[in-house]
């Protein structure tokens, strides 16, 4: 069964997270986040705080085209209040429409923009029919579910109780993900070939890092962007392909095998 607790982590770091890559492939997100367009006036800067009592706070920034995210609380020009990990959910799930405690005369970005900025990330996390066939769109998306994928398995470390047990067999490490880079076939997928992250364990807490460090103690690599958009979408056993030594997996093998414990929880809560 679902956590609410842990579902409202993964909800508001990974999948509202996600809007930062999002705006680094889609140009109508870039004009929703502040680039400007036909009928889209530009703007500096624009940040939404979200706080959910007992759980995760994040606080996205939007300004010039780009989205920043930032855990935790900060200064923000709209601010939105959850009392509870399942209100917070039902945010993320469309049940429930939020009530800012601060910006409200800037309500209409999150009617317009920010709304919109979600319905364009459902597209690239659920793709329609046949929208994979584009080649650039492929790897954007494979690109922002791989990122989603990490933080998923962090925040299930953190706070799943199944999770939390495999965490508590990692000692204090860094596991390096990759997906084994191809040639880009332009500059727009330039920016998703050889998606890189590194899990950093301290205490038995799981934190994601885009940083990729110069020493590891474990590496789960996926051959290849196809491969691994398999895997997402559970076309392929995970256990089968590194069997086929299509999934490389080096180093502290104790390591690999908890995170790899944890990565299975992921697809119930991503389902």
């Amino acid at each position: 069964m679902k956590d609410s607790v842990t579902l409202a982590y993964i909800n508001m770091y990974g999948i509202l997270g996600a809007l930062e890559d999002l705006c680094r492939f889609s140009q109508e997100a870039r004009e929703l986040a502040g680039a400007g367009g036909p009928g889209k006036k530009p703007f500096k800067d624009l940040t939404v705080g979200f706080t959910v009592k007992n759980g995760p706070a994040m606080t996205l920034s939007f300004a010039g085209g780009a989205c920043g995210a930032r855990i935790g609380e900060g200064p923000c020009t709209i601010k939105l209040p959850f009392s509870s990990c399942e209100k917070f959910n039902g945010l993320v799930d469309g049940t429930v429409t939020p009530i800012p405690s601060k910006g409200f005369t800037r309500i209409g970005f999150l009617l317009r923009n920010f709304t919109a900025l979600t319905k364009i990330l459902e597209n690239y996390l659920r793709p329609a029919p046949g929208a994979l066939g584009d080649p650039a769109f492929f790897e954007a998306s494979t690109t922002i579910m791989f990122f989603l994928i990490v933080q998923a398995v962090a925040q299930i470390g953190n706070h799943d109780k199944i999770g939390r047990f495999s965490a508590s067999n990692i000692p204090d490490s860094t596991v390096l993900l990759s997906i084994a880079g191809e040639p880009p076939r332009t500059a727009e997928t330039a920016r998703a070939s050889s998606p890189q992250a590194a899990i950093i364990v301290r205490d038995h807490q799981l934190s994601l890092s885009r940083t990729v460090p110069e020493k590891y103690h474990a590496v789960m690599e996926f051959g290849s962007m196809k491969l691994a958009r398999q895997l997402f979408d559970g076309q392929v056993s995970a256990i089968g392909c590194i069997g086929r030594g299509l999934i490389s997996l080096r180093g502290n093998i104790g390591i690999l095998d908890n995170i790899n414990r944890i990565l299975d929880r992921a697809a119930l809560y991503l389902a």
